[in-house]
Order: C-alpha cells, then structure tokens, then sequence
C-alpha cells in the first residue's frame, strides 16, 4: 500500500501511542495481545479497540488468530512512524511520489533542506527467510519480525554510505530512522535504462569506484547494471549497499570476482565492449 501523507497528518496521539506500543512489544511477541497493548498504552480497552480499528482502516496494524490472537504492524504502520520521527526532527519537510521499487526496497521522493530520496527497506514474507540466512548482520537465532530485518537492512546500508561517500561515488547520506535511509536524490535513471554515449569510460568509472570502496574495505555484494545510476551528467553512482561485506571476510573473492564479472559481462553484451576478467579484477584490487 502507498504511503499516505493524508493519513499521517490526521493521525490521533493515541494512535500513535498504540503504534509505538506495538512496534515495541513485537520485540517479545510475534503478535501482540490485546490486555498486553493495553496496559503498554495506558489507555482503557475500549479506547484502544477503537483506535486500532481506526488504524486496521488505514492498513497500519493487521489483527490475526493464528497461532494466537494479537496484532502487528505491517509497513504502512512502520513507515508512519519513521515519517513522524523524521518530520519532527526536521530532517523531512514534504513526501513526494515513489521514483523506484525492487524486491525489498521501495524509495521515494522528498524535500527537506534540498530535494532528497527516502529509500524504505521492505524485508517482507518472500524474501524474509533468504535474507536471514545469507547476510550476516541477521541475528542467527531467536525472535526477529520483519520490521526489524527491515532496520537492519538499512543501518547496514547507512553505516556503507557513512564510510563510502568521502571515497566512492555514492548517495550522499543524510539521516536514517526505523528501515528509513535518507540520502540525496540523484537525478538520473538505473544504468539498464541508459544508452550512455561513452560507454567504456562508464565501465571504466564503475571499476574505479568498485576499486575505492575496496580500498576502504568494502565489497559490494550485488554489484550489477541495476545497482548503478548515471545522472544526467553522466556521472557513475553505486547504490544498494544492505548486502556489502568487508575485503577480509572468507567469501570475498568469490563475491567480488561476482560481482565484478556482472559488470564485465553486461558491458560485454549490451555494448560489446570486452575486458577479461581477471584484468579488471587487478583493476579493483591494485
């Protein structure tokens, strides 16, 4: 569901409170109890009956019977409270329209000091359980809903643009809050959309900014013509960080060597432009 700035603004403070209750005891609890919210609210049972049916109107909490009763968020509840969090904080000023959706990601546009891009991590059902067992920053055991594999995709990110953006060619980042980055917004399109003029200066460019993040330690991990953006100048951004892994772990030169053949064999096909491997590799590497 879209994110709606109409239901945010007209938002009660009890709702609110009740969304900031469930967010918090999904912590313990795969759904959340009824007598538990109320007591975590402060409000009487009816009061909170009426305002989470408010909020299951506007699809911020779902209400399910299985394995016991209770309630939850789900990301239109969780992308309220990041846009409540970043609006008061002053970092968000107006939402904009979505520019972009992938498989567990959907960003859009915003202002705030300048025109930004708020990318919103959506770690959901289908992709939930192959994001736990193939990154790292998952926790290995125990309770862990969704929304917070959503945050931790986007810490993840954030802290790979904190380290990269001096160095690499990156989104500049600006605040993060909840599965909520916010960073610059980049005027231009996916390099698969793009017809480029020059096309092996932009190969070139790729493997030079592939080589400075792993001068700073990093490996992208999903490098490929979908996760560079030429804007309107030309200029070669890396983006969609939550997957990188540092140069020292035990699958790095597989990941790379993935990554970088990804890059080679796109140019290869689309532009047929040849660069054998292992010459851009000691590209990146040297």
């Amino acid at each position: 569901m879209a994110i709606s700035a109409d239901h945010i603004r007209t938002l009660h403070k009890y709702e609110i409170r009740v969304l900031v209750a469930i967010e918090r005891l999904m912590k313990r609890h795969q759904w959340v109890p009824l007598d538990i919210l109320v007591k975590a609210v402060g409000l009487s049972e009816s009061e909170v009956n009426y305002r989470i049916g408010r909020l299951m109107e506007r699809g911020m909490v779902r209400f399910d019977t299985v394995p016991y009763e209770g309630y939850s968020l789900i990301f239109s509840g969780y992308d309220t409270l990041a846009l409540l969090s970043l609006t008061r904080k002053g970092t968000v000023q107006a939402l904009g329209c979505p520019i972009g959706e992938g498989k567990e990601a959907i960003v859009y546009e915003a202002l705030g000091l300048g025109q930004l891009a708020l990318k919103f991590h959506h770690i959901g059902q289908r992709s939930f359980q192959s994001v736990r067992v193939t990154r790292e920053y998952m926790p290995d055991k125990g309770h862990c809903p969704w929304i917070f594999a959503s945050r931790y995709s986007a810490e993840r990110e954030y802290e790979a643009l904190k380290k990269l953006h001096t160095s690499v060619s990156v989104p500049l980042p600006v605040d993060i809050n909840r599965h909520v980055v916010v960073m610059e917004f980049i005027p231009g399109l996916p390099l698969h959309r793009c017809r480029p003029d020059e096309p092996e200066a932009v190969m070139n460019d790729i493997l030079e900014n592939a080589a400075n993040a792993y001068r700073k330690g990093i490996i992208h991990s999903d490098l490929s013509e979908y996760n560079v953006m030429l804007d309107s100048e030309g200029t070669v951004y890396l983006i969609d960080w939550p997957q990188w892994i540092e140069v020292d772990h035990p699958n790095a030169d597989e990941i790379l060597r993935r990554d970088i053949e990804n890059i080679t064999r796109y140019f290869g096909r689309k532009f047929n432009i040849h660069m054998p491997l292992e010459e851009a590799l000691q590209k990146v590497r040297e």
